[in-house]
């Protein structure tokens, strides 16, 4: 899946290894696995156990997400919880170093992923599950257009604590308006010469959800 600022492509332990270790070590304390089921990783060799094992999986099936502007892979996302047969697929595992953080790569990333899903795959629901307690994830699924669909107490426990799993998902009637807005803020007309945008995602999704009646947030 290729776009303007990105490219994600299946996970691949040897292609990625570097590039991602390189990229984490930028967060020097951690915090960046601090609502992941793993990590921190006290070691590149710890590292490359943890990235060969999920490379090997179907479901989640690991994506790299590489900054086009260096070709070096900045973060990785999932596809998981994968139900073809209802229409059913979530986004997880979405661990994004900071060099990706905050900017248009990152954005164009969740939008590639969700275009897959939608348009090419012909999913009917796209979902977001983060930890209540994680208030960065909650304004990504929320700035990202995912709609808020309640939480689930005490839903698992990881790393010795419980977790109340806060869902988020997107419908394919959505997807119709969400699209529009995508395009408007990836349009190049929307970036100055540093590559900075001009208007922020919300305006265009703003834009595009004004008198939609279909839209499901509460």
């Amino acid at each position: 899946m290729e776009g303007r600022f990105c490219r994600v492509e299946r996970l691949n332990s040897n292609a990625h290894l570097d590039d991602l270790y390189d990229a984490y070590s930028d967060d020097r304390e951690g915090v960046l696995w601090t609502y992941m089921t793993v990590g921190p990783f006290d070691s590149k060799e710890g590292f490359r156990a943890w990235l060969e094992s999920v490379c090997e999986a179907g479901d989640p099936l690991f994506h790299a997400i590489v900054d086009l502007s260096t070709g070096r892979a900045v973060g990785v996302a999932a596809y998981m919880r994968i139900q073809p047969d209802v229409g059913v697929i979530e986004v997880g595992n979405i661990t994004f170093s900071p060099r990706l953080q905050k900017t248009p790569q990152a954005t164009e990333a969740m939008f590639l992923m969700m275009r897959r899903v939608f348009d090419e795959l012909g999913y009917r629901r796209y979902e977001w599950k983060c930890d209540a307690l994680n208030a960065a994830s909650r304004r990504s699924a929320e700035r990202l257009g995912f709609s808020f669909d309640g939480v689930f107490e005490q839903a698992i426990v990881y790393k010795g604590r419980n977790r109340d799993t806060a869902w988020y998902s997107i419908l394919d009637r959505d997807w119709l308006v969400l699209r529009d807005a995508y395009i408007g803020w990836l349009d190049p007309g929307n970036f100055d010469g540093q590559g900075l945008q001009k208007r922020a995602l919300k305006h265009y999704l703003k834009t595009t959800r004004t008198g939609d009646e279909g839209n499901h947030s509460n």
